[in-house]
């Protein structure tokens, strides 16, 4: 199972976002790229970037910071959301050297796009879910949909996405461990992979994901977790490494 370092811009730099509200972020770092080659160089096979003013503004703002990312470290991994709302936005990334793209917001509210950027770009769409009580939340979590998530995410599943990324909202950024239960209910209700999102905290809650990695959970996103040092990435990904689907 990967662990997969998130590195949230906002005007340009690394920050942490408590439950997705733009006001109440914390600054880690003021060179995101210097951030990417720290979590690099401590055993990290992918990272998860996540443009946060493009999130909110519908189209990507903080680009330039993702391309000197993969500039810098060409050969990695990467999955990119915020932001992701057309094909040029989505080839563009890829041309970059970016891997995954997530769709969020626009996979709720247009579907149809999901699978005809599946169709466009095969094996490089995730959809990121954002939930609360199984309920999808959209535009920054401010909203909340009519849709199951595992209703949802059984529709991308047919369209060809590779991956779900699953957000407890309730926990994220919070420090209050990941919601096992809904993760491997949702992965095993779905025959592709699950990455885990929101309110990892510690080895606890690493421990408890790859104990039910089986179920079809392949990765576990966190932030303010390794910034803050109540989890030891290395430690974390070493761990990791022996469990898997």
């Amino acid at each position: 199972m990967l662990v997969i370092p998130a590195i949230d811009l906002k005007d340009g730099q690394c920050v942490r976002l408590k439950q997705g509200r733009m006001e109440d972020d914390t600054v880690f770092s003021t060179d995101p790229v210097a951030m990417a080659g720290r979590w690099v160089d401590a055993g990290a096979q992918r990272l998860h970037l996540v443009d946060l003013n493009g999130a909110f503004a519908g189209h990507p703002v903080n680009a330039g910071v993702i391309h000197d990312i993969m500039k810098a470290y060409p050969d990695l991994s990467v999955q990119v959301g915020g932001g992701i709302r057309d094909a040029n936005t989505i080839q563009a990334y890829l041309e970059a050297g970016v891997e995954y793209v997530i769709i969020g917001t626009k996979a709720v509210k247009e579907p149809q796009f999901v699978a005809e950027m599946c169709a466009a770009f095969p094996n490089h769409v995730i959809v990121g879910l954002d939930a609360k009580d199984g309920q999808v939340a959209i535009e920054g979590w401010a909203t909340l949909s009519e849709y199951n998530v595992t209703d949802l995410a059984k529709r991308f599943e047919q369209d060809g996405v590779v991956s779900i990324i699953y957000t407890d909202i309730s926990r994220d950024g919070m420090m209050q461990g990941v919601n096992v239960e809904a993760t491997a209910n949702l992965a095993r209700a779905i025959s592709i992979p699950v990455v885990a999102s929101g309110g990892i905290t510690n080895m606890n809650d690493i421990e408890a994901l790859c104990k039910v990695a089986d179920a079809g959970i392949i990765g576990a996103i966190t932030g303010r977790a390794i910034y803050e040092g109540t989890l030891d990435f290395a430690q974390a990904q070493q761990y990791a490494s022996q469990f898997g689907s």
